[in-house]
C-alpha cells in the first residue's frame, strides 16, 4: 500500500492494554462486593449491594480503567436490581398483600439470576474480560 506524499498514514488503533493481576483482583472484589453488602445489609430487595461496588468505582475510577469499567457494571446492575426490588415491594403494599402471589416468585427468579451473573461477571473479571451483564440500566455513565 502506498501512501500518497502529501499524506501520513494514519496510525494503527491503540493495542488494549491487558489488565494487570491487581486490576483484575480490584475487578473481582467489585462484583463481589455486592454479594458481601446484601449479606452485611440483609436481603431487602437488594439495597446495600450497590454500596461496595460504589466505593471502589469511586476510589479506582481515576488510577485503573478496567476496574473502574467492571464496578460501574456491577454498580449499575446492583441498582436495576435494587429498582426492581422496590418496585416488587411496591406492588405487594399498593395490592395489600395479594400481590405477593407475584411478587414472592419474581423476587426468587430474580434473586437467583443476580446471584447468577455476579459469580459469572466475579470468573470473568479474574480472568481480565469486561464483562457486561445482560439485564442492566446504564444509570452511571
Amino acid at each position: 500500500m502506498s501512501v500518497p506524499p502529501n499524506e501520513t498514514p494514519t496510525p494503527p488503533p491503540p493495542i488494549a492494554a491487558i489488565p494487570s493481576a491487581e486490576e483484575k483482583q480490584w475487578a473481582l472484589f467489585a462484583h463481589l462486593s455486592g454479594l458481601i453488602g446484601v449479606l452485611l445489609t440483609g436481603v431487602w430487595f437488594g439495597w446495600g449491594s450497590f454500596i461496595g461496588p460504589l466505593i471502589i468505582w469511586l476510589i479506582k475510577k481515576d488510577t485503573m480503567p478496567f476496574v473502574a469499567d467492571q464496578a460501574k457494571q456491577a454498580l449499575n446492575f446492583c441498582l436495576t436490581l435494587a429498582i426492581i426490588g422496590l418496585a416488587l415491594l411496591v406492588f405487594s403494599i399498593m395490592t395489600f398483600g395479594i400481590g405477593l402471589l407475584i411478587a414472592w416468585p419474581l423476587g426468587v427468579i430474580v434473586g437467583i439470576a443476580w446471584l447468577v451473573f455476579t459469580i459469572i461477571a466475579a470468573i470473568k473479571a479474574s480472568e481480565g474480560v469486561a464483562y457486561r451483564y445482560p439485564i442492566s440500566l446504564h444509570l452511571i455513565k
